[in-house]
């Protein structure tokens, strides 16, 4: 063994020698509870409630307050992988759907962001469901920026009901209902589904810790097959599927459970 290859070898056990496995962990849990500007993630548990009672006492347990309200309104842009999504919401409105529910889209980053890309049909109607205090927030957002009539919001989840199209991104993590739950309690289902920037793993179901900065929340990440299989029951059928590249899910000291990309889908509503 070369002399590079043995101080390499030295470095690696080092680093996971059980003391200084330790100071990382401790280390790493303080960054955690302090952080005010990172998007965080920390450990595996088997639900949403093991996960929020982990959850250090420095922030509120969800987005319903006034600080995470603010956090989007400096991101009304596209990002590289948006462009899939953008391309079947337009294919929707080019085949006569009309109204969009923008499921968890905060003050309307997403209707800002593609507003200048996409051709909105004139009867457009779209709806952001957000939290209380988010949706409120993009009240006000909405009409600082002078926005069209056709933009709303709601903090009502049945409000998808009777929906042309539903478009969740970045959203199904955090919601307490899966996407098939809240399908299931709909009289009237959307006829499309475009589903973008969601925790999908190739083959485990779980929950992390999320730290946004402003808040802790659990991060519900599912695995592909049952969430595709979860959809389709619902009387969907998959018209298309992709990799969200560059978006990453980073979870220190818990191997086999981060992400390289996200996903994103299209289900349409079978015949």
């Amino acid at each position: 063994m070369g002399a590079f290859a043995w101080m390499h070898g030295a470095l690696d056990a080092l680093h996971d020698a059980p003391g200084v496995w330790h100071l990382r962990r401790a280390s790493a849990e303080r960054k955690f509870a302090a952080n005010t500007r990172s998007n965080l993630f920390r450990g595996v548990f088997d639900s949403a409630e093991a996960a929020l009672a982990s959850a250090p006492k420095t922030r509120p347990l969800s987005y319903d307050n006034a600080d995470s309200a603010e956090l989007y309104l400096r991101r009304l842009k596209i990002d590289d992988y948006d462009h899939p999504s953008m391309f079947w919401l337009q294919n929707g409105f080019q085949a006569g759907l009309r109204s969009v529910v923008d499921l968890g889209g905060s003050v309307g980053i997403k209707y800002f962001a593609f507003s200048p890309f996409i051709d909105f049909p004139a009867d457009l109607r779209w709806r952001v469901i957000d939290m209380p205090a988010v949706a409120r927030r993009g009240r006000e957002f909405a009409a600082s920026r002078g926005a069209p009539s056709h933009l709303s919001f709601s903090d009502d989840v049945a409000d998808i009901d009777g929906i042309d199209m539903l478009f969740v991104s970045g959203t199904l993590q955090y919601l307490p209902q899966t996407l098939d739950q809240i399908l299931a309690s709909l009289a009237r289902k959307p006829r499309r589904i475009v589903v973008n920037t969601t925790a999908i793993h190739p083959t485990r179901d779980f929950f992390t810790l999320n730290s946004i900065g402003t808040a802790f929340c659990a991060y519900r990440v599912q695995s592909r097959d049952r969430f595709v299989d979860s959809v389709l029951a619902q009387g969907y059928t998959l018209r298309d599927e992709w990799r969200n590249i560059g978006k990453q899910l980073r979870l220190p000291f818990s191997p086999g459970h981060g992400l390289e990309d996200y996903k994103g889908f299209c289900f349409e509503a079978s015949a």
